[in-house]
């Protein structure tokens, strides 16, 4: 990362000096000259008279701007960071089944299906983990990684704005999630490694039950947070009907039983998200219970600058003296 800063800037203070000096130079003007004839007068009285009669002035001022300005120190670096010791890897697991377009929760007061709250939500959550490896993994008939772990998280983010809907099918392979999870972070050497999984469902598609993954993820000692969304008993969904679309009602199923025993085999926690709010609490909770020591040393390279503004000043100040004493002498 690149940078420009003035190592003192409270020099520009100084700066103070320059409407003083007008000031002066103004209130101490020559006397006036007498002429005998005013022909002569309008001959030297002129625009272009006045602009020489104030340059020695200009100039002064010029060079003072230059002087304070070298004085504070002008410098341009480039800052970088070296990580020491790495922190918690998280795997994001999140549906993206067909019942994720319930409209039970809001944004800016107005209903919103649950994944677009779902995306605002772990958006943040991914920028509170600025030095954790992060990978998202998103299931609905199947399960598949949508990013391999990063700390590139602006990649992270692309890909979290890209989610769609229905894009792995409209059915819930909970288990084939947290596999594919697994799969990912089982080899790797971290602090901790965990897996957050938000479903609004329960599991009723792929090859592998949530238990039997769970199961697995806790041989690896591999965490795992379960996040449930969604209303109680019934939510309203958008249906297209002969009478152009409607919101219907229909039954909420969510296998929470399942959850508790994923979140307890593996040593994590289960909760319940049922509005916009508790969900940011949600996450908020899980960034403070997986906290990570990151250490880390700054490194600093700059240059100074100042020669760019004092080798100007100088000269101004040479060109200022030459001509006061030849060209725009001052006839005494």
């Amino acid at each position: 990362m690149t940078y420009f800063q003035f190592q003192d800037p409270w020099m520009f203070l100084l700066l103070a000096i320059i409407p003083l000096l007008i000031y002066r130079t103004l209130k101490n003007r020559p006397a006036t000259l007498h002429f005998s004839s005013l022909d002569s007068l309008k001959v030297l009285h002129s625009k272009r008279m006045d602009f020489l009669a104030a340059t020695p002035l200009i100039l002064r001022c010029l060079a003072i701007a230059l002087l304070v300005t070298a004085l504070a120190r002008p410098q341009e670096g480039r800052k970088s960071t070296e990580i020491l010791s790495a922190g918690v890897d998280i795997l994001l697991a999140i549906d993206t089944s067909g019942s994720m377009q319930a409209m039970d929760f809001e944004k800016n007061n107005q209903p919103v299906d649950r994944l677009t709250v779902v995306k605002d939500v772990v958006s943040e959550f991914i920028d509170s983990r600025e030095f954790d490896r992060m990978g998202m993994v998103v299931f609905g008939n199947e399960a598949f990684t949508q990013c391999p772990l990063t700390l590139d998280h602006d990649i992270l983010h692309s890909f979290l704005k890209k989610l769609k809907i229905g894009v792995a099918g409209d059915s819930t392979a909970i288990g084939s999630a947290i596999g594919i999870s697994v799969k990912r972070l089982k080899d790797l050497e971290s602090k901790s490694k965990v897996i957050i999984l938000l479903t609004d469902g329960r599991n009723n598609a792929g090859n592998i039950t949530p238990l039997q993954a769970a199961e697995i993820a806790k041989t690896f000692d591999i965490k795992i947070y379960t996040v449930g969304v969604g209303t109680h008993g019934e939510a309203p969904f958008p249906m297209n009907t002969p009478f152009g679309r409607k919101m219907l009602m229909q039954k909420v199923e969510m296998d929470e039983d399942s959850l508790k025993k994923i979140a307890e085999q593996t040593g994590g926690r289960y909760f319940r998200a049922t509005d916009s709010d508790s969900l940011k609490q949600i996450y908020a909770q899980i960034d403070s219970l997986e906290k990570s020591e990151v250490k880390w040393i700054d490194h600093s390279e700059y240059r100074e600058l100042f020669p760019l503004f004092l080798i100007p000043a100088l000269l101004l100040v040479l060109a200022e003296t030459v001509l006061a004493q030849t060209r725009l002498r001052r006839v005494p």
